[in-house]
């Protein structure tokens, strides 16, 4: 449904037609973390997460999983291959 609370206009998963059944029925502004993220829109009573309602919960455990501003680097290992056994798996 639509929100009618704080993101007007914005398809809400936690609107219902009694109002917004979210944990305290609002909707919690951005962290500092959250600068920068193409998620984040501003609306009349300040910045918020469109993707999620608690953005602080989600960089509680370390970077939020929406936020499009940070990149993680994979950490891609080369293991080093025996030549020997690589030789008599190619030839099977």
């Amino acid at each position: 449904m639509v929100c009618t609370t704080i993101k007007e206009g914005l398809e809400c998963p936690f609107m219902t037609k009694k109002g917004c059944s979210y944990n305290g029925g609002i909707c919690h502004k951005i962290v500092d973390q959250c600068d920068g993220c193409n998620r984040s829109a501003e609306f009349s009573s300040g910045w918020y997460c469109t993707a999620c309602p608690d953005p602080s919960l989600k960089w509680g455990n370390g970077s939020c999983n929406f936020a499009s501003h940070v990149s993680t680097a994979s950490a891609s290992t080369k293991t080093k291959i025996n030549p020997l056994k690589a030789s008599k798996r190619g030839n099977r």
